[in-house]
């Protein structure tokens, strides 16, 4: 383990906002790049992509890592984009892990270079991934990412099973009319094989049309789809994600749902996001951000990063309104973080 940064020791405080929630998880995304054009992600054109000179490098971004682990992080996740078409991201796995505090390294892919760089991440200190993942058919597959590339996605939740990336999470966002009718199929692959499958309500992100209420389908219908086929029982959720997870009865793996819109999480909500520019958002349907490249940039110190970070954690929303009126933020997901 490395020690904390020079001078994090006399950091006062933790990370707590505004309504008493204990902030311990950072979503970190590593670039704006994605070797996929999902239609509900980003525009088929794709988007207008950051410079090297745009995003935050390694060092950067180990440098608030450290400073919000002294503030109580504990968790991390490495997002995008895709995190894996990123240059040198093994190297940053491997300092990551070995910073003294956190307990939960973990990376979420779309699969594509999965099997390349499975043992590479479990050596570099990873032990968990989430795959992205929103149909079994090859043709579906290639209409909603726009790439013929469903085998190498399979064989990459294969090779991280193999490698020790266990359990490997599925998370399968269920949109009317496109996929909804897979669920089953999905729940099924948790019968026999050590796999988490999550539903993930159909969220507006980006100004994109892609989005609208009928393509919405909520967890509890979800769920009532799943038990047409056998009855769950409630199960260990495995973290303290926002997953509300069960089993089937003789089921090797777990099914979970997350329900952003129709029950959402706020009132628990424990993490920040921090985007590939180097912005602080608390909120992933807040278009609330706070810069912190150009501070670094300038030379600020690390107490006075600290506070930033402490400054951002305040200004923590209550809750979004998405389940009373959803909208669109201004930033598609691709360019947040996964």
């Amino acid at each position: 383990m490395t020690k904390p940064a020079r001078g994090t020791e006399k950091l006062p405080d933790k990370l707590v906002d505004s309504f008493d929630r204990r902030i311990n998880y950072m979503r970190i995304s590593v670039t704006d790049r994605c070797n996929l054009r999902c239609r509900y992600c980003m525009p088929q054109q794709g988007l207008d992509l950051l410079s090297p000179d745009q995003v935050l490098h390694y060092e950067e971004l180990l440098r608030i890592a450290r400073l919000a682990v002294a503030g109580g992080i504990t968790k991390v996740r490495i997002t995008g984009g895709e995190p894996l078409v990123r240059k040198g991201l093994l190297e940053f796995v491997s300092s990551l892990s070995r910073i003294e505090g956190i307990h939960d390294l973990a990376l979420t892919t779309n699969g594509l270079l999965l099997e390349k760089y499975a043992r590479g991440l479990y050596e570099a200190g990873l032990r968990r991934v989430n795959v992205s993942l929103d149909t079994l058919k090859a043709d579906r597959y290639a209409r909603i990412t726009r790439s013929d590339s469903l085998e190498k996605v399979m064989a990459g939740i294969g090779a991280a099973r193999d490698e020790g990336l266990n359990p490997v999470k599925i998370n399968m966002v269920v949109i009317r009319g496109l996929n909804h009718d897979e669920v089953v199929d999905f729940a099924a692959l948790t019968r026999d094989e050590k796999l988490h499958v999550r539903f993930i309500e159909f969220m507006p992100l980006g100004e994109d049309e892609f989005w609208s209420r009928e393509m919405y389908v909520p967890s509890d219908e979800v769920k009532a789809l799943v038990e047409k086929s056998q009855k769950l029982v409630p199960a260990k959720s495995g973290g303290s994600g926002p997953a509300v997870m069960y089993r089937f009865p003789k089921g090797k793996g777990q099914i979970g749902f997350i329900s952003p819109i129709s029950n959402h999480f706020c009132r628990s909500c424990d993490r920040l996001r921090l985007t590939a520019d180097g912005k602080l958002r608390t909120c992933l349907f807040s278009d609330t951000e706070i810069d912190l490249m150009t501070p670094i940039r300038n030379g600020i110190t690390d107490e006075e990063l600290f506070n930033l970070l402490h400054h951002g954690t305040k200004s923590k929303p209550r809750g979004h309104n998405m389940h009373a009126d959803p909208g669109n933020t201004d930033r598609y997901m691709s360019q947040i973080g996964g």
